[in-house]
């Protein structure tokens, strides 16, 4: 996980992603990559999730591959199975927390509250999703709910109605490595082959972030 969160803590931004057309995923990966940010995070929102992983890990290796939105063990072992190096969920299950050290699969809870971080700190995990970040706060909150546990040395990815205008308030949080956002590449842009227009999303993240 230490690798995870360095590689994240240089790319700063996760393009979240929903797609349903897997024959679109290759044209995705390139957009990321041309535009200097080679990470997607392919959400079980569709049932093109798994599919789309496994092309992406076979004929993009150079893309970072996780898989959101886990919300059962299947799903956890479909992630690994397919390709993705780490997994992410919206909220906290202990059951696939334990799944996910026992099958040796670096896994990302989510949380939006004290206990919850409390719990997730009981299983040592290093990194957690703050979700959903805007609706619950924001930034603010999130420093202000971090406080207690910044000792512990864990660290945040959050999520939820971030966007490319508030994106680096979030940044400036010692605590957080990366931010989580759909605005990247928009159900919308795959669907239409908008690809110029996330690599030039890609482009302008990294220009707002050295």
């Amino acid at each position: 996980m230490k690798e995870i969160i360095h590689t994240l803590s240089q790319l700063k931004v996760i393009p979240v992603i929903a797609i349903e057309d897997p024959d679109k995923a290759l044209n995705l990966a390139d957009a990321l990559i041309e535009g200097g940010l080679p990470l997607a995070e392919i959400t079980f929102r569709t049932n093109a999730a798994a599919k789309v992983m496994s092309v992406l890990s076979k004929k993009r290796p150079e893309l970072i591959v996780c898989a959101g939105t886990i919300l059962t063990i299947d799903q956890l072992k479909q992630a690994r199975d397919y390709g993705a190096l780490f997994g992410v969920a919206p909220g906290t299950d202990t059951k696939i927390i334990e799944e996910a050290r026992n099958i040796d699969f670096p896994f990302v809870p989510g949380v939006m509250t004290a206990s919850e971080i409390s719990l997730c700190l009981n299983f040592e995990l290093e990194l957690l999703k703050f979700f959903p970040s805007e609706p619950l706060g924001g930034a603010k909150f999130l420093k202000n709910i971090i406080g207690p546990f910044a000792h512990t040395g864990i660290k945040f990815s959050p999520t939820g109605g971030i966007n490319k205008d508030n994106f680096k308030s979030y940044l400036e949080i010692p605590q957080v490595v990366s931010v989580g956002g759909t605005w990247v590449a928009t159900k919308d842009d795959i669907n239409a082959g908008n690809w110029n227009k996330i690599k030039q999303n890609c482009q302008e993240i990294k220009s707002l972030t050295v």
